[in-house]
């Protein structure tokens, strides 16, 4: 059974900073793609920056030069450090685990990040 648990979600003023993590199970985490997306009221769910077992990142344009996405293979963990949030940024943020065969597509529960003064 894999588990994706996510943490780190919050209520953060505009320019502010949040580290969101998300736990894997140890069996699928170091061969995986781990990625964060996220779904805004009324919007699609879209991506927000993934990173291959061999550590290369994509991150949306929107997001370039503010997230940073990176993973501990140890700790079978995968963290996004947000800074300078605005109000844009304003979703539940899901993690990702994704295996290129098949597809197969594990989803955590979700974080709300609320971006407001």
């Amino acid at each position: 059974q894999v588990q994706l648990v996510e943490s780190g979600g919050g209520l953060v003023q505009p320019g502010g900073s949040l580290r969101l993590s998300c736990a894997a199970s140890p069996s699928i985490f170091s061969v995986w793609r781990m990625g964060w997306y996220r779904q805004a009221p009324g919007k699609q769910r879209e991506l927000v920056a993934y990173i291959r077992s061999a550590g290369t990142t994509i991150y949306a344009d929107s997001v370039k030069g503010r997230f940073t996405i990176s993973r501990d293979n140890a700790k079978s963990t995968v963290y996004l450090q947000m800074n300078n949030l605005k109000p844009d940024d304003t979703a539940v943020y899901y993690c990702n685990a994704n295996w290129a065969v098949g597809p197969i597509d594990y989803w955590g529960r979700g974080t709300q990040v609320t971006v407001s003064s």
